[in-house]
C-alpha cells in the first residue's frame, strides 16, 4: 500500500515549519490514500514536502508529525529515536533501582508514546492509534536497547477515546511484573503498583519536588524543633515519606484512595520510619481543609498536589474555582514563615493563569507570600521548545507570612 499524502491549505504551513507536531483538521485541504493509524506525507499547497507523520481522521488532531525529513519511518528509524531519548536521560536509565521517564511523547519527538522505567520493568502507554498498532514492535525494540525483564502496557487512559480506541492493559513483552515493584528515590524506598497505580504506577514527574522537601525543612531554623506537614492528595504519601526522614517532622497525609494510603503505611514500615509521626486520613481534600480551618489547625508546610481538574479548555473556569478554593484554605493553614508548595497538572491551565489563580486565593486569604521558586516536572520529563503544551505540571514554592 502506497503512503498517503495530505495537502495543507494555502498559508497553513507556518506551524509545521516552526516544528510544532500537531496538524488539526481545519488546516487540511486534501487527503489522498490516507489510512487511519498509518504514516502520511504532508505537503504544502504547491506539493512541496513538509513533514511525515501519522494520520487519524477520528481525532481532532488529524496528523501528529514524527519527522521533518524525507525519510521513511521504519524499525531502524524507531530504534534510533528510542535510543536518543534513552541516552537523553543523562545515564539515569541505567540505574535499575530507580524510576525514570524514558519517553515523554511529543517532547521526545515521539508523539503519543509514554514509557516509564521501574527497576527491571518498563510501563508503556499508547495514547494514539498509530502507537497502538505498533506497540509490540516498540516494546521489542525497547527490550533490545535495555536490560529489562518485561514491558507492561497501561493504556487505560480516557484520551484514547478521542482516537476511537478502548482502554487496554497487560504484558506486551517478557515477564509479568510482580504485584509491587520497589524503587529508590533518594534515601526512600517506594512501592509501585504498575497494574493499578495512578498514571503508570507513580507520579514520577514529582520526584525532584519530593526530594527537595527535606532540605527545605532542615534549612529553616524555625522548623528545627518541630515541623508539621500537611500533604493533600497524598496518593501513597511520597512527599510525606521524604519529610519523615527528619526526626522533627510530623506528617498528615490526606487522600480518597484507601489502597493508596495502605501502600503508604507499608512504605513507612519498609523504610523504618516512625509511624507515630504520621497520620493517614481517607477524606475528600476540599472538605478536609474546611474542617482544619474551622479548628484553626496550622502547619509549617502544606503540599497541595491535586489531580487534573481541567483536561480541556471548556473546563478551565470550573477548574480555576477548585484551585482557588484549595489554595485559599491552604494559605490560611500555613503558619507565618511557613511554606505552601502548590501545583497544577492541568494542561489547559497555563503557568501564567495558575499564578493568577493562586494570587487571587492569596488576596482573599489576607496573607502575604513570596515566590521562592517556580516548580515543574523532574528533569527526566523534558519539554520540547517547539511544544509548549508539554509543560503540563507547574508549581510554586511560596513563603507565607
Amino acid at each position: 500500500m502506497s503512503e498517503g499524502i495530505v495537502t495543507l491549505a494555502a498559508g497553513r504551513e507556518k506551524t509545521i515549519e516552526r516544528r510544532h507536531p500537531w496538524i488539526f483538521s481545519g488546516a487540511i485541504a486534501k487527503e489522498k490514500n490516507a489510512v487511519a493509524g498509518e504514516i502520511v506525507s504532508v505537503v504544502d499547497d504547491r506539493g512541496q514536502f513538509l513533514a511525515r507523520g501519522y494520520y487519524n481522521p477520528t481525532s481532532q488532531i488529524r496528523i501528529r508529525v514524527m519527522t521533518w525529513t524525507d525519510r521513511f519511518i521504519d524499525e531502524d528509524w524507531w530504534r534510533t529515536k528510542l535510543q536518543r531519548a534513552i541516552n537523553g536521560r543523562l545515564g539515569r536509565y541505567g540505574d535499575r533501582a530507580g524510576g525514570t521517564r524514558l519517553i515523554n511523547a511529543e517532547s521526545d519527538f515521539l508523539p503519543g508514546l509514554i514509557v516509564d522505567r521501574y527497576g527491571d520493568w518498563l510501563v508503556l502507554q499508547a495514547l494514539t492509534l498509530y502507537i497502538d498498532k505498533n506497540k509490540k514492535m516498540i516494546a521489542s525494540l525497547l527490550a533490545e536497547l535495555l536490560p529489562i525483564k518485561g514491558v507492561y502496557e497501561r493504556s487505560d487512559v480516557d484520551v484514547r477515546d478521542k482516537e476511537g480506541m478502548k482502554e487496554e492493559a497487560g504484558v506486551l513483552w517478557g515477564e509479568e511484573p510482580p504485584e509491587l515493584i520497589y524503587i529508590h528515590e533518594g534515601s526512600i524506598r517506594l512501592p509501585v503498583d504498575v497494574r493499578h497505580g495512578h498514571k503508570t504506577g507513580l507520579y514520577l514527574d514529582q520526584s525532584a519536588n519530593r526530594l527537595m522537601l527535606p532540605d527545605l525543612i532542615s534549612q529553616n531554623p524555625s522548623m528545627a524543633e518541630r515541623c508539621d506537614v500537611l500533604n493533600l492528595f497524598s496518593f501513597t504519601g511520597g512527599f510525606g515519606l521524604h519529610a519523615l526522614t527528619l526526626p522533627q517532622t510530623f506528617v498528615t497525609n490526606v487522600d480518597l484512595s484507601a489502597n493508596a494510603l495502605e501502600m503508604g503505611k507499608q512504605a513507612v514500615a519498609d523504610n523504618g520510619l516512625d509511624n507515630k509521626r504520621v497520620e493517614w486520613i481517607e477524606d475528600n481534600a476540599f472538605g478536609f481543609v474546611r474542617g482544619e480551618f474551622a479548628e484553626e489547625r496550622q502547619y509549617e508546610i502544606v503540599v497541595l498536589d491535586p489531580p487534573k481538574f481541567a483536561p480541556h479548555e471548556k473546563q478551565i473556569e470550573k477548574a480555576a474555582r477548585g484551585y482557588k478554593d484549595l489554595n485559599l484554605y491552604s494559605f490560611r493553614m500555613v503558619r507565618p514563615g511557613g511554606y505552601l508548595m502548590t501545583f497544577s497538572c492541568s494542561g489547559a491551565i497555563s503557568p501564567d493563569l495558575f499564578q493568577k489563580i493562586v494570587f487571587g486565593a492569596l488576596e482573599d486569604s489576607k496573607r502575604d507570600a513570596q515566590i521562592v521558586q517556580h516548580l515543574s516536572a523532574a528533569p527526566d520529563h523534558p519539554i520540547a521548545l517547539t511544544f509548549p503544551e508539554g509543560e503540563y505540571l507547574k508549581g510554586l514554592l511560596l513563603k507565607v507570612y
